[in-house]
C-alpha cells in the first residue's frame, strides 16, 4: 500500500510517527509525500491545547474527504475519541502506546486503543531529519496530578526504559550518522523515578560517554523531580556533548496558582534550579512554559508571573491561554472572561518578546561554530551553537550547507533567533576539538 503521514505536536509524537513509518516500510509499504497519491492516510494528532485539538478536528475532516482509509493516531484517540468519531466516523484509531501495531490499523483497519506493552526502542525508523534522532526515554507521566493536563489520559501509565536500552538506541543512531540526539518524554525529570528519585543525571552521563561526535538535546523536565538532583544534573550538563539548553516549565509565577494547578513545586524551587544551572553555565538558554488565565488566577497572581519573568528573564516562553481539557479537574472550574485572558496573554507576550530580544542582543559580535540542522521556509540555513541558539545565516543557501559545521559571526538579533554571516565551512573534527577545549 501507499501510505501518507502527517504528524503534529511534541517530539515524542514525532518519534512515534517515525517508528510507525519505519515499521510500515519494513513490511513493504511505500511512503508517499502527498495524500492524493496514497491508499492510506495516517495522522498523528495532538490534544494538549484546545486550539491544537480544534486544528486536528479540522484536518481530520479534510483528510477524510479524500476517500482513503484514514488512521488517526497520536493523542486524540485516547484523549478525545468522540471528536475523532464526529470528524470521521469511519476512521481507524490507534493510541500512542500501540504504535508498534500500526500495521494492523493500516493493513486490516483494526482500531487499537488499549495500552500495548511493547518497547518502541529498537524499531525501524524513517527519520524526517537525517541529522536528528529522537529517542524516547519513558512513556506516560509519573506525576499525574496536574489539574489542567490531559496527558495522563492520552499517554497512559508511567514507565521508564532501561538505561542500557536507551544508550543502545543512541549508539545505533550515532552509528547511522545522526549528529543531534533528542532525548524526549512527557517529563524528562521523571526518568527512572521508579527507583525513588530522578535518574536523569545518570542517563546523561551514560549517553555522553558513548563514542562519537554528536550533541544531545534534553527535553522538557518538571521542576518537581529536578530539584532534588539539580546539582548533579547541572554537572552532567557540562559535558561538551550536551546542548546548554534547559526546558523547565514554571506555568505560573504565583504559588497560589501553582497549588491550584497541583504542580507539586513552588516558584522558589523553579528559581533555585535556574540559579544552579546558571552558576555553572552563565550563557545557558532557558525555555519555560506559562499558562495565562487559569480560572483561579487574579490580577495579583498575574503580576507575580510578570515579576518572575522580569527577574528570571527566560530566553523563550511558550505562552498558552487556559482552555479546559476534557476529563481534567480544571474542567469543573468557572473560566475567566476570555477578554481578560486575551489581554493578559498579549501583555505577557510583549514582555517575553522584549526580554528575548534583549537577551539575544548580548550575542551580537559572537563568533563560533554551529551545526546547520534546519532549512527555513524561505530556504535560509538555520544553525545552532552549543547553547542551542537558533542562528539564521543570511548570506548562504540552506540546501548548500545543510548538515555542515560552520563558523559564523552574529551581526544582529531578533527576539527568537540570531542573525549571522557565514565565515567559513569547518570540519566537525576542528569544531569538536575547539568545543572540547572550551
Amino acid at each position: 500500500m501507499k501510505v501518507y503521514c502527517e504528524a503534529y505536536g511534541c517530539a515524542a509524537n514525532m518519534a512515534d510517527a517515525e517508528i510507525a513509518l519505519g515499521i510500515l516500510k519494513s513490511r513493504g509499504h511505500e511512503i508517499v509525500s502527498r495524500p492524493e497519491n496514497s491508499d492510506v492516510i495516517v495522522i498523528f494528532t495532538c490534544v494538549v491545547k484546545r486550539p491544537t485539538s480544534d486544528r486536528m478536528f479540522y484536518r481530520i475532516s479534510r483528510l477524510r474527504g479524500l476517500g482513503r482509509r484514514l488512521v488517526v493516531a497520536g493523542c486524540m484517540p485516547a484523549g478525545e475519541p468522540g471528536r475523532v468519531r464526529l470528524a470521521a466516523p469511519d476512521a481507524v484509531m490507534i493510541g500512542p502506546r500501540a504504535v508498534t501495531r500500526i500495521w494492523e490499523a493500516v493493513e486490516r483497519g483494526v482500531s487499537i486503543l488499549e495500552e500495548v506493552d511493547d518497547v518502541k526502542l529498537g524499531c525501524p525508523r524513517v527519520r524526517r531529519n537525517p541529522l536528528v534522532a529522537i529517542v524516547p526515554v519513558s512513556e506516560g507521566c509519573a506525576w499525574r496530578l496536574c489539574s489542567f493536563c490531559i496527558v495522563v489520559r492520552t499517554r497512559g501509565s508511567f514507565k521508564s526504559y532501561p538505561l542500557e536500552l536507551v544508550a543502545g538506541e543512541v549508539k545505533r543512531f550515532v552509528e547511522e550518522g545522526a549528529i543531534e540526539i533528542w532525548l524526549t518524554s512527557q517529563d524528562m525529570g521523571g526518568y527512572g523515578i521508579e527507583s525513588g528519585r530522578s535518574m536523569l543525571p545518570e542517563l546523561l552521563e551514560k549517553v555522553s560517554s558513548i563514542e562519537g561526535r554528536f550533541f544531545i538535546r534534553v527535553g522538557m523536565m518538571n521542576p518537581l523531580y529536578v530539584y532534588p538532583v539539580r546539582g548533579r544534573l547541572a554537572e552532567a550538563y557540562l559535558s561538551p556533548k550536551i546542548f546548554k539548553f534547559l526546558h523547565l516549565p514554571v506555568q505560573s509565577g504565583s504559588n497560589k496558582v501553582l497549588r491550584d494547578m497541583r504542580r507539586g513545586y513552588t516558584v522558589e524551587v523553579f528559581k533555585r534550579i535556574v540559579e544552579e544551572f546558571r552558576s555553572k553555565m552563565p550563557e545557558l538558554t532557558l525555555s519555560t512554559d506559562i499558562i495565562v488565565g487559569y480560572p483561579t488566577e487574579d490580577d495579583g497572581d498575574f503580576e507575580e508571573t510578570i515579576k518572575l519573568v522580569e527577574e528570571v528573564r527566560p530566553d523563550m516562553i511558550n505562552i498558552s491561554r487556559f482552555f479546559a481539557r476534557p476529563g481534567t479537574p480544571s474542567e469543573r472550574l468557572r473560566p475567566l472572561d476570555p477578554r481578560l485572558v486575551n489581554g493578559r496573554s498579549r501583555i505577557l507576550s510583549d514582555i517575553a518578546r522584549r526580554i528575548a530580544l534583549e537577551n539575544g542582543e548580548r550575542w551580537i559580535g559572537w563568533s563560533g561554530y554551529a551545526l546547520v540542522d534546519e532549512i527555513g521556509e524561505r530556504g535560509e540555513p538555520i544553525a545552532r551553537n552549543i547553547y542551542y541558539r537558533p542562528i539564521v545565516i543570511e548570506d548562504a543557501r540552506g540546501d548548500e550547507i545543510f548538515g555542515k559545521i560552520v563558523e559564523v559571526e552574529v551581526e544582529d538579533a531578533r527576539p527568537y533567533c540570531l542573525m549571522a554571516r557565514l565565515k567559513r565551512i569547518a570540519s566537525i573534527e576542528e569544531a569538536w576539538e575547539t568545543i572540547i577545549a572550551s
